[in-house]
Formats: C-alpha cells, structure tokens, sequence
C-alpha cells in the first residue's frame, strides 16, 4: 500500500503541475522548468519507496526489465491513472471556467515524438535507477526530470510533451487533449516501453 500511494502522489503532483503551469496561466511560465523540475523533486521524494515511476510506460519497461512483478505492476499502473485523475480535477476546482481549448494535433509527427522522448525517457530510468553499475547512485532524479524537460522544449509544441500515459489521460481530463486522441499518446508510450526495456537488456545482457 506504501508503493501504490506514492505512485499516486508522486502522479498527483506531476499532472498538478501541468495543469497549473498550462490551464490559465500567465505570460511567462515556462512550464518545462516547472515540469522537469517536480518530477525530478517527486522521484527523489519516493524512489526510495516504490521506485517512483510515475508513469504506466515506465513501470512496463522496468516490469520487462525485470525489476517489477507483473501483479504490482497493474496496482502501480491504476495508482498512476487515478493520481493524475484526481490532479486533473483539483486543477479544475482551482482554475475554475478558464477556456480551455484541446490542443491541434497532426498524428503521425506526434506518434513519433512521443515514442522517441518516451522511449528517451525510459531508457534513462532504467540505465540511471536500475543498472546494477549505478546502484545508489545521486543524480538518478536529476537524469530523469531533465529528460522530461528536454522532451517537453524540444517537441512540446508537436504532441504536447506528455511521454507518459498518465499524463495524457489526465491532460485529455482537462481538455488539453481531446478524447479521440488519446490513442495516440497510449500507442506510442506504451510501445516505447516495451522497445527502450528490449533496448536495454540488450546491451546489459549481464544485468539481470
């Protein structure tokens, strides 16, 4: 029960984030600061605890790798969904009628993006938080909240930066994403799970 809460504080306080820093904000905010920087401040809070995935597309991957039974993984995965749920609705409560307006998406460029950040992503998470060379190591946290930022400036305006099913179930709850899209965040992060844990095992085939 421990994992799974932090699972979804540390979702709560990722998809909050998003939603404050994009739904209504002032001139000014550079929400891929803000972002980075709270996942890496929430992977640090929790990695101890659960791992601090945050995010279903790396609990497959680290599920695959080999570092997560398949059975919690599913409780990690609808902790992560509910976390960013309900930060989705608070994020409402507090921005109240803001206009939100879903963002334009052309589906095939951002298939692409989000598979290659979210594939970024992952590959970081499992080379930096669980390769048996980086055991207890300092700077996971910072590795994996800059790849979130990175991803964010780099192809934010093409997909909308999510990289993270979660994320884009709880933007699509805000209106950020429109419904008929979401398919697209699913496919490609879930995908690039799957692909960044083959990619691993592949080149550490000793790191079991």
């Amino acid at each position: 029960m421990n994992k799974l809460l932090t699972e979804f504080i540390g979702t709560f306080f990722l998809v909050f984030t998003i939603g404050c820093c994009v739904v209504g904000s002032p001139a000014g905010v550079i929400a891929p600061l803000a972002i980075g920087f709270v996942l890496m401040v929430m992977v640090y809070a929790g990695g101890h605890v659960s791992g601090a995935h945050y995010n279903p597309a790396v609990t497959v991957g680290v599920t695959l790798r080999g570092r997560c039974s398949a059975s919690q993984a599913v409780g990690y995965i609808v902790a992560q969904i509910l976390g960013a749920v309900v930060a989705a609705k608070t994020v409402g409560f507090i921005k109240g009628d803001v206009a939100v307006t879903a963002m334009t998406l052309n589906t095939t460029p951002a298939l692409l993006v989000e598979f290659l950040f979210t594939f970024a992503l992952v590959y970081v998470v499992l080379n930096t938080a669980t390769a048996k060379a980086n055991a207890n190591n300092s700077f996971y946290g910072l590795a994996i909240g800059s790849t979130v930022m990175c991803g964010a400036f780099a192809v934010g305006s093409v997909s909308g930066g999510a990289f993270n099913p979660a994320v884009a179930v709880g933007a699509t709850a805000m209106g950020l994403f429109a419904s008929a899209h979401l398919w697209v965040y699913l496919v490609a992060n879930f995908a690039a799970g799957v692909v960044a844990a083959l990619v691993f095992k592949t080149i550490n085939p000793q790191d079991v």
